[in-house]
């Protein structure tokens, strides 16, 4: 894939041979599949992201274009996630934000993105997309791919959560203890408790919970899992088990 005189390439979406239609032919066809590339034809999808923040403006000095357009910013969003330097990233979506039309709806606990169209429901695709690139960092969509995380699925993991009255803003395994913050879906819910299964341990025996305050709880252990009654109040705390259990 090569740039001529500065242009970006263009390449056909997909190509039917019976009717002879060359469809999304230029540059949208590097474009469009950037993130499905960027795994597996890296030099493919930065060509895409390149196109696509050339033409949009992203590559110069001047506003970035385009971003009033929802399909178009969403490209350019969930691209930036995975293909961006921070600073970049940063730049796109403060200019982004007054087209996006973030918004919380703090009864549902949900946030979406309106893209300025005055729906009953945001697009669900369009939100899907540019929150993929929302929390991606450079390379990490590659990555998980590339380099996936396999041991985690022998490790300790949460079951059991009553989304979407409450959600885990925090839920890590960090070798030998697990984080967890149980985040309430509105202030009807906070300050509740809530109770969480822990799978994937070797043995019931000897596990605590370090509270928030540093208050230290005996877990209970029923066949080959945990019972955790969280407080659902979006704070940490820290599940272990002890070294030498009793």
């Amino acid at each position: 894939m090569t740039w001529a005189d500065g242009d970006p390439v263009g390449l056909d979406l997909y190509y039917d041979p019976i009717a002879d239609q060359h469809v999304g032919s230029g540059p949208i066809g590097i474009i469009a599949p950037a993130w499905y590339f960027a795994p597996q034809q890296p030099q493919v999808a930065q060509a895409g992201w390149r196109t696509t923040a050339l033409l949009n403006g992203v590559l110069g000095d001047g506003p970035i274009i385009g971003l009033d357009d929802p399909a178009r910013a969403t490209m350019l969003l969930q691209l930036a996630g995975e293909f961006a330097d921070p600073a970049t990233k940063q730049r796109i979506w403060t200019e982004a934000e007054e087209h996006i039309q973030p918004t919380w709806d703090r009864d549902s606990g949900e946030f979406t993105l309106g893209f300025g169209l005055d729906e009953a429901h945001p697009r669900g695709q369009w939100n899907a997309r540019t929150m993929a690139g929302w929390v991606c960092t450079q390379g990490a969509w590659s990555n998980i791919f590339n380099q996936p995380n396999l041991t985690k699925f022998a490790e300790p993991t949460v079951e059991g959560v009553d989304f979407p009255r409450v959600a885990l803003s925090v839920a890590k395994w960090d070798g030998s203890a697990l984080h967890l913050a149980a985040h309430p879906q509105n202030t009807a819910v906070e300050g509740n408790t809530t109770t969480v299964r822990i799978t994937n341990v070797a043995s019931t025996d000897g596990w605590v919970m370090i509270q928030s305050d540093g208050e230290t709880v005996v877990l209970s252990g029923e066949d080959d899992y945990l019972n955790v009654e969280l407080l659902v109040d979006n704070r940490v705390v820290v599940i272990q088990r002890l070294e030498s259990p009793g």
